[in-house]
């Protein structure tokens, strides 16, 4: 058994938090900085047993849900519901460092490992990366995901199912890319800043969907300014054209500021700002924000680093272009 395979990391949305729900573009990238996987409690693996319990209690949970659902819907792949139920029983569960709540696809996660390990017939074909493909995992995943956050799109499953980054064209276009190498971006980064407390995004979609609803100003915003910085910095970053890249960021950045400031953590307002005011980083929510983390970018590290941690708040690199 190839240990590396069995790994399923968490997930991150570099842009396209909201936008599209209007069919922005979206860029989404696996992130091995947190990972989880299937185990068995008492295997010889020293671990959190509270932790495992609870993980084997949830399993339990999500394999009743899924053998109702099993029996209502046609997968395009066979899934072994019995062989899952009685690894429940054998007290199988989800060893995982990834945050709950945070943002990073944590049940995105679970869902993944489960398919890998239990499904079974056709699946193989489906692991080919065509666009045909991945629209039809993206589906079964969403069905699969609904169970932790009753509707679920798919995405974050589909992100840690296929292990590479994933470019939202639009609902009916996705597709794997490659980021490229910024060796001209020298010390820059992106990075992940923690608000020390989790968030449930659908309280947030909703605030925003009924904003945009009422609120002719922000509506017509997201179409004039919010979709576009969105759609520029996604295809600046993939052709490394970093100057039209941070100068599209920037203005991303301070439109958060202006139009989704309840979405910003009160604790982390002052680093964002911060960051307005020097320009030597820029940050944007990273998902529904609320909590969990932000997204920050630089051009110098080192620097943002530091500034950083003059206000005592930690950042944890996601990308780091001098690395290695």
């Amino acid at each position: 058994m190839n240990q590396d395979n069995n790994i399923f990391y968490s997930k991150i949305l570099l842009f396209g938090e909201y936008s599209v729900i209007y069919n922005s573009m979206g860029l989404s990238i696996p992130y091995s900085h947190f990972r989880g996987e299937l185990d068995f409690i008492g295997r010889d693996k020293y671990t959190d047993l509270t932790f495992a319990r609870e993980s084997n209690k949830l399993l339990r949970l999500f394999a009743d849900h899924l053998k109702k659902i099993l029996l209502e819907k046609d997968l395009p792949f066979g899934f072994e519901i019995y062989d899952f139920l009685k690894d429940v029983e054998k007290g199988l569960f989800f060893e995982s460092t990834i945050p709950q709540g945070f943002g990073l696809g944590s049940s995105g996660a679970l869902v993944a490992a489960v398919v890998d390990k239990y499904g079974e017939s056709g699946l193989s074909q489906l692991k080919r990366k065509t666009k045909n493909n991945i629209l039809r995992m993206k589906e079964v995943f969403s069905v699969f995901e609904s169970f932790f956050h009753g509707t679920s799109s798919g995405l974050d499953p589909l992100n840690c199912y296929v292990k590479s980054p994933l470019l939202i064209e639009n609902k009916n276009d996705i597709k794997v890319v490659n980021l490229p190498d910024n060796t001209n971006l020298d010390n820059g980064a992106i990075f992940l800043v923690n608000s020390g407390k989790p968030r449930k995004t659908g309280p947030l979609v909703d605030i925003f969907l009924d904003k945009a609803k009422n609120d002719n100003i922000f509506y017509q915003s997201i179409h004039d300014k919010f979709i576009p910085f969105t759609n520029n910095c996604i295809q600046a970053l993939l052709k490394g054209d970093i100057k039209t890249f941070f100068d599209n960021l920037k203005q991303l950045s301070a439109y958060q500021h202006e139009f989704l400031a309840r979405m910003i953590p009160e604790s982390l307002r002052g680093v964002w700002e911060q960051g307005m005011k020097t320009d030597d980083y820029n940050m944007k929510l990273c998902g529904s924000g609320g909590g969990g983390y932000l997204l920050g970018f630089t051009k110098d590290y080192d620097r943002t680093q530091a500034q950083f941690a003059e206000n005592k708040v930690e950042i944890i690199p996601v990308y780091n272009s001098s690395a290695g």
